[in-house]
């Protein structure tokens, strides 16, 4: 990563040159004259105009240079992880005070109106929509367009937008009882569920107004208030179960989802309101206006396949509670816990992608789709790599993973025993679920819409739905796992077989060469097929949970390392010695 040096101030009598984001020379740039495209985008330091005799000032939600971003991208991956944490305690502290029961199967059934609300109008939906829009204001404004266009867009928005949220709000909170009976019919307490469903419901207006908060904030290039919002909403939540549980029961945990959803709000509505309020500190961009983009709408399909496939994606879950609603009691909590802790493996396996996103888009942008295509192999085999260690430790040492983190109070030795089963089955669709994750980039990667990723995620669901409706009889709670897994390893399968393919002469996605990812995933698929056994035998030896956690995760490791990861792995090799490079890169763009 090249740091760009800020520019030198300019006196008060000279125009302003503007920088280029390359580190070649800069030319001289006279009244008026345009910067000449550079391979980089151009930073925009928001200098005035040479008669207004104004110091110039950058202008602040325009900083872009690296060190900035890297800035901004170790803060956000540190907050996000912070707030991870803090979602592993509020589960911890779910099965603490209540156990694996009814009441935790109800209040997992009103968990699904939240869980849909963050994918739809904080991660995704919303996201996709506003961004754009900021931006565009924003550009509006530092071209000195009349009046302020940042605060028109939100007067335009913001009203309409909480009225919408709060009808939504409002008809799910009447509508409680129908959808509880169509999530979870076989549910023993219903009435709680209602209740619970009820409170959660409000998180719809909350999660909206967090959303449209992150997204003008991100557009303002500010970066601090939305990665910190997971944290203030998991505080929250943990709060209201450890003072109200006593009174309240399980309802404590979904008074906490609508009071961690306000938090959100409430910890990112100073930030928003004091970047509304810099107006005058912001200098027009040049002294010729810049030429409005061509394409000024939201791309209305686009956004269309992104919702379809995460809400397919989603769906998943559904079909997992709506099954286990007619199991005994705690089957639900059961799925729920195993899916987060052997989601861990996955979480971290996909941190790579999400920053190598932006690189693989701008490839294609560019037309290279042969650097696109080397970095998505990469991505593939570092994150595949990744997740089947994970995958192998998960499965050889379950049971003294759920005991250390959640056998304590009301969850007994046999709910870690009955969660330790499914984890393991569940942890045999890691892979499907890392590789899906990191080809999806890929089809969305060119700004196009893209509907096959939606009918193959489509397909994964209807297996998913098949084979536990078919199992659940026999199996139970474990088919309910066995059909995720299936489901979820159908969808990486033919997103992997459909990048190279073609429809009408165009790509589907990148070219990736999937005779080569296959070759390069044999190897870790043996290592972790054989280091699982290796270490829940060691797991498994005489000593408490601590000390078999260690034996089988050591036992794992070296295995894995010995017959996963031969020296003739040049693939692999390179995909790791990129990682390491990118991340000194960051590290001194941080710390320089």
């Amino acid at each position: 990563m090249t740091i760009t040096p800020l520019p030198e101030p300019v006196p008060e009598t000279q125009p302003a040159p503007v920088p280029r984001a390359d580190p070649g020379p800069m030319p001289k740039a006279g009244p008026g004259a345009a910067p000449k495209p550079g391979p980089g985008p151009v930073e925009r330091t928001g200098a005035a105009p040479p008669h207004s005799g104004r110091p110039t000032a950058p202008a602040p939600e325009l900083a872009t240079t690296p060190r900035f971003l890297a800035r901004a991208a170790l803060l956000t991956a540190s907050l996000s992880a912070a707030g991870a944490v803090l979602g592993l305690v509020r589960d911890q502290s779910l099965a603490r005070l209540f156990g694996a029961g009814q009441d935790t199967d109800a209040f997992l059934v009103a968990w699904t109106v939240p869980e849909f609300a963050a994918t739809l109008l904080i991660e995704d939906g919303l996201a996709f929509a506003l961004i754009p829009a900021f931006s565009m204001a924003l550009a509006r404004r530092a071209r000195g367009a009349q009046g302020d266009p940042v605060r028109a867009l939100v007067a335009h928005t913001l009203p309409r937008l909480a009225l919408a949220l709060t009808a939504v709000g409002a008809l799910l909170a009447t509508a409680a009882p129908g959808l509880v009976e169509v999530l979870a019919p076989g549910l023993p307490d219903s009435a709680l569920a209602v209740d619970c469903t009820r409170l959660t419901a409000t998180c719809v207006v909350s999660f909206g107004l967090a959303g449209y908060c992150s997204a003008a904030l991100r557009a303002h290039r500010s970066f601090l208030a939305p990665a910190a919002i997971y944290v203030a909403y998991n505080t929250g939540i943990v709060t209201a179960m450890f003072a109200l549980g006593g009174a309240w029961g399980v309802r404590s945990a979904a008074f906490g989802v609508a009071l961690g959803g306000v938090l959100m709000v409430l910890l990112q509505l100073p930030f928003l309101v004091g970047r509304l309020r810099t107006r005058e500190t912001d200098a027009p961009l040049s002294v010729e206006p810049c030429p409005a983009p061509r394409n000024q709408r939201v791309d209305l399909q686009l956004m269309a396949t992104v919702l379809l496939f995460a809400l397919c994606r989603q769906s998943q879950v559904l079909i997992e509670r709506f099954l286990a609603s007619g199991l005994p009691s705690g089957a639900i909590s059961h799925l729920n816990y195993a899916q987060k802790i052997a989601q861990i493996p996955m979480t971290m396996s996909m941190m790579l992608c999400t920053v190598t996103f932006p690189v693989v888009a701008r490839a294609l942008a560019e037309g290279d789709t042969e650097r696109a295509r080397v970095r998505v192999e990469r991505d593939l085999a570092v994150a595949a790599t990744l997740v089947l260690l994970g995958t192998a430790a998960v499965m050889a040492c379950a049971p003294q993973i759920v005991r250390l983190l959640f056998q304590r109070g009301a969850f007994t030795a046999e709910d870690t025993a009955a969660t330790a089963g499914v984890m393991r089955v569940y942890a045999a669709g890691l892979l499907g679920q890392t590789l899906t994750g990191v080809l999806v980039r890929s089809y969305f990667s060119a700004g196009r819409a893209a509907w096959y990723p939606v009918g193959a995620i489509a397909a994964g669901v209807a297996v998913t739905a098949w084979i536990g409706a078919a199992t659940i009889g026999t199996w139970g709670v474990t088919g309910i796992a066995a059909a995720n897994a299936t489901g979820i390893t159908l969808t990486a399968a033919l997103l992997l077989g459909g990048m190279r393919a073609r429809r009408r002469g165009v790509r589907r996605g990148v070219p990736v060469r999937v005779r080569r990812v296959l070759t390069e995933l044999g190897r870790p698929l043996r290592g972790a097929a054989l280091a699982a056994p290796a270490g829940a035998f060691a797991a498994s030896l005489p000593g408490g949970a601590l000390t078999g956690l260690a034996a089988g995760s050591v036992t794992v490791a070296a295995v894995f390392v010995l017959l996963g990861l031969p020296r003739g792995a040049p693939g692999l090799a390179s995909a790791l010695r990129s990682v390491r490079t990118h991340t000194r890169r960051l590290a001194h763009a941080v710390f320089r």
